[in-house]
């Protein structure tokens, strides 16, 4: 996977680019160490949501992820620090099995109605690998010092 360099990992994904995405282009990273890349909005009239309300954008594209990698959908800082505009199920998973259309889940958390045009980055996708486990039943597990504390045990929350 390595490229040779100190760089990133390379790994190739597949993309199918829909119909309504045509114009939208390939996703690309903004710089050379970016984590994700940003989905756009492929939709063909301006949406507005309002405070409070939740919608599902199209991004105008299916992957074709490699066995053993996922792609996460996240938020993008700007939109959710300035607007108050994130993604609801967040980090979204996107299963190297699935080929539909990547939806992204907006919800607006912001007191002003925010405006969703074509071709605007809603969101950032990141491709991750994923580890699958084989669970063991125990009738009990080993001792730790946290032990089963839960929400706020550890005296930092």
């Amino acid at each position: 996977m390595r490229d040779g360099g100190d760089g990133p990992a390379r790994v190739t994904v597949e993309v199918m680019i829909l119909p309504h995405g045509h114009d939208l282009g390939l996703p690309e990273y903004a710089t050379e160490f970016s984590a994700g890349v940003d989905l756009p909005a492929a939709i063909e009239e301006t949406v507005i949501l309002a405070p409070g309300e939740r919608r599902l954008i199209p991004s105008g594209m299916a992957l074709g992820l490699p066995t053993g990698m996922e792609a996460q959908i996240r938020p993008r800082s700007g939109l959710a620090y300035k607007h108050g505009v994130t993604v609801l199920n967040s980090p979204g998973t996107i299963d190297a099995d699935y080929r539909g259309e990547i939806g992204v889940i907006l919800i607006n958390h912001g007191d002003q109605a925010f405006e969703i045009d074509r071709g605007m980055r809603i969101a950032q996708m990141v491709i991750a690998p994923v580890s699958q486990v084989v669970f063991e039943l125990r009738p009990t597990l080993d001792d730790t010092e946290r032990g089963a504390g839960g929400f706020g045990s550890t005296g930092t929350g």
